[in-house]
Parts: structure tokens; C-alpha cells; sequence
């Protein structure tokens, strides 16, 4: 059974990994403070440390969150395979795109890129999610020859271009449409290879 103080330290946590995703996406990891996580938490300064030891932990656990909800927002996937799954996928991605936290991904990217870069590994897990989940549509669909990894890297990589592409310029790319083209390109392939 859940203590009150339990369940308190929880919601302190969440409010505080909440924040620090927001002012991460916004203001980068550097430029961010514990001060700046308190007063957007409403969470005393000292608790940030208490719970997360320190500012790169803090990171990492919201990159671990991140993680999770990327998960959680694909893995309600329907496994009938076609059309019917890759529209569910593709709106996935859309409402996906569509939350503010996600701008954390490209804002953190070239940290994530330097030598011994402690978040290069949930990095390499965020990847793995997406593209985990367009494997598991495309062994059901993927004919034979064709490398369902290889199909899933150029699926991922397309969609994060896409999210990339619509946060440096929203004015210019449409994010529903572009991934309405992807969409279509992906089921091209599959009808064109007699899936």
C-alpha cells in the first residue's frame, strides 16, 4: 500500500519531469536551471537534486519518461496489418509530432551526437521504439527480400525528417500532409511488392 508521502514524492516527481521536458525542448538542456524547474514545477529547488541527484540525471530521466510515452503512444497499435494499421501508425506519429515535449527530441539531438554523450543511449532506445513498432506492422507485411529492418530505418528516418523539417519551419511544411505523403509512399511500396 501506497503511503500519502508516497504518493506525494510521485507527483513531485512527475511535476517535476514534466517541467524540465518543457524548458528542455524550449531552452535546451544548458540553458536551463534548477531554478527555472522549480518555479515552472512549483516544486522546491532542493527536491529537483533529492530526487534526481543531479541536472544530468534529471535529464536522463526525462529522456527515460520520453521514451516511455513515445512507447505508450504507438504500442496501442491494431495488429490486423494493411491499410487499416499503417493509418493508425501514421496518425500516431501525427499526434506524436504534435506535442510540445516532442521538440525535446531534435533540441537534445547534437548533444546526443558528442563523444561519450551520456543521453546517446536513450537516444539509441528512442529510435529502436519507432522503429520496433513499424517492424512489427511490416512482418506482417513486408514481402520476401526485402529487409523489414532496412524498411523501418527509411520509415523512421523519413518521419523525423518531417518532424524536424515542420519545427524549423511550420510556416512551410505541413505535418499532416507530409506524413499523408508518407503514407502513401509506404503504401506504394507495400502494393507495388504485392503485399
Amino acid at each position: 500500500m501506497t503511503t500519502r508521502r508516497e504518493q506525494t514524492s510521485g507527483e513531485s516527481r512527475e511535476l517535476i519531469l514534466a517541467a524540465a521536458a518543457e524548458l528542455f525542448a524550449n531552452k535546451g538542456y544548458r540553458q536551463t536551471t534548477f531554478a527555472d524547474v522549480a518555479e515552472r514545477s512549483k516544486i522546491s529547488r532542493g527536491s529537483i537534486p533529492w530526487h534526481f541527484g543531479s541536472k544530468e540525471g534529471l535529464l536522463l530521466a526525462v529522456l527515460e519518461r520520453s521514451v516511455q510515452l513515445v512507447d505508450a503512444s504507438l504500442d496501442n497499435l491494431p495488429d490486423q496489418g494493411g491499410e487499416a494499421e499503417l493509418d493508425h501508425l501514421v496518425k500516431s506519429l501525427e499526434d506524436l509530432f504534435a506535442r510540445p515535449t516532442t521538440k525535446l527530441f531534435v533540441t537534445l539531438l547534437v548533444e546526443a551526437l558528442e563523444p561519450d554523450s551520456p543521453i546517446h543511449d536513450r537516444y539509441v532506445a528512442i529510435h529502436e521504439t519507432l522503429r520496433g513498432h513499424c517492424r512489427r506492422w511490416l512482418d506482417r507485411s513486408a514481402p520476401a527480400g526485402v529487409s523489414t529492418e532496412a524498411l523501418a530505418v527509411a520509415i523512421v528516418g523519413a518521419a523525423i525528417g518531417i518532424h524536424q523539417q515542420w519545427l524549423v519551419a511550420p510556416d512551410r511544411v505541413d505535418i499532416r500532409q507530409s506524413l499523408a505523403a508518407l503514407r502513401a509512399l509506404i503504401a506504394g511500396i507495400v502494393s507495388a511488392t504485392g503485399i
